[in-house]
């Protein structure tokens, strides 16, 4: 019974807690899913890889709320976007833009698997012919000693 208890403890301790706070949230619900949506995609700058309707930081919460003061006033979705790219960069958007400043970060998954990739076909390449090659002649004349002596067990 015990554990069953801590195995549903440790369920609800593992959901996703949302730290949209309750002073936060929209009258108007058209607004607050646009809202949320937005904040979905806007990458916590404290946090880094949480998105702002999840995180606790204060800054998350500044930039919730400067979202749906946005709306409010009437931005659209984009012109929101482009106002928290003016001001913190692309790196407050968890899908930035395709332009020469980004194009690293867009590449770099693909430029890192190509190079694991050339670097094991590098070293299977690069893998002896001959296993033995580096024994004197007395360890030779051993290894040749026992394989043999293998095979002829083999035979019987």
């Amino acid at each position: 019974m015990f554990k069953h208890c801590v195995l549903i403890l440790a369920f609800v301790i593992a959901l996703p807690s949302f730290a949209v706070e309750p002073d936060e949230i929209l009258d108007d619900p058209i607004l607050e899913t646009r809202a949320r949506d937005i904040s979905a995609n806007v990458r916590c700058v404290v946090c880094q890889n949480e998105p702002i309707d999840s995180s606790n930081a204060g800054v998350a919460r500044d930039l919730r709320l400067l979202i749906r003061e946005r709306l409010v006033a009437g931005d659209s979705d984009d012109q929101v976007y482009d106002f928290l790219v003016a001001r913190y960069g692309d790196y407050v958007l968890f899908k930035p833009p395709w332009r020469p400043s980004t194009y690293l970060l867009w590449l770099a998954p693909f430029l890192i698997l190509g190079g694991g990739i050339i670097g094991m076909v590098y070293a299977l390449m690069r893998k002896p012919q001959n296993p033995h090659a580096g024994l004197n002649a007395d360890e030779q004349a051993q290894l040749d000693e026992l394989i043999g002596s293998n095979n002829e067990g083999d035979a019987t």
